[in-house]
């Protein structure tokens, strides 16, 4: 029985040996920079890392397909190196020997690519999976319609343009009544002043005078 344990373990790891290569059709690098991103707190780089890696992975596919059960022996890891990169292949939960295609792995990838960024306080520029670009947030859509708000931008210019019109018009209706009501004024003033000279002029010769001296006379 431990016999056939042994030979089944030397198999398994074989199998994974074949299926997981670097370039395999299905297989995908991970490059991480740890040292970059969490400069003097980064951690180091070991095998609990990875086994946190690969259940990640098999979380995101489990996300991904949403019934299917796989699990960490899932996840195919190797060549491995120093500066964290590493390829990996996902296999099929109902047959070890088959590799899921690596098309739903990078829609599982996508999908749960922050939890996995998360995991490891890395971000996508220094967790990259190579040849999966991550998803781009869908731009925010403004509360208003930019229509609506070069309409108002528009109508308020215009409204402006008209206020100022209108006041620029009053303002010169009334200077026009003052100056006529000044001009007026002073041609009604001269005739006035006029005939007060004229009566203080009349006060000068007294006409009654001159008839007194001629009666007398």
């Amino acid at each position: 029985m431990l016999d056939r344990l042994l030979v089944l373990l030397c198999l398994s790891s074989a199998l994974a040996q074949q299926l997981c290569t670097p370039g395999a059709p299905d297989g995908y690098k991970v490059r991480l920079s740890i040292n970059t991103a969490l400069g003097d707190q980064a951690y180091v780089w070991n095998e609990n890392e990875m086994f946190l890696f690969r259940a990640t992975l098999a979380f995101a596919m489990r996300t991904h397909f949403g019934g299917e059960q796989y699990d960490v022996s899932n996840i195919l890891v190797c060549n491995v190196t120093p500066r964290v990169s590493f390829w990996f292949v996902v296999t099929s939960p109902h047959d070890a020997t088959r590799p899921v295609d690596g098309a739903a792995v990078e829609e599982a990838v996508r999908k749960s690519r922050h939890r996995i960024n998360s995991a490891f306080l890395l971000t996508d520029k220094t967790l990259e999976f190579i040849n999966i670009n991550p998803t781009l947030a869908s731009p925010l859509a403004p509360d208003t319609p930019p229509w609506l708000i070069v309409f108002g931008v528009v109508m308020g210019a215009v409204g402006a343009g008209i206020v100022v019109l209108l006041v620029s018009s009053l303002v010169q209706k009334n200077r026009r009544k003052k100056k006529s009501g000044r001009q007026a004024d002073g041609g009604e003033e001269a005739p006035v002043k006029t005939a007060e000279n004229g009566g203080a002029s009349d006060g000068v010769y007294n006409t009654s005078f001159d008839d007194w001296s001629v009666t007398q006379m």
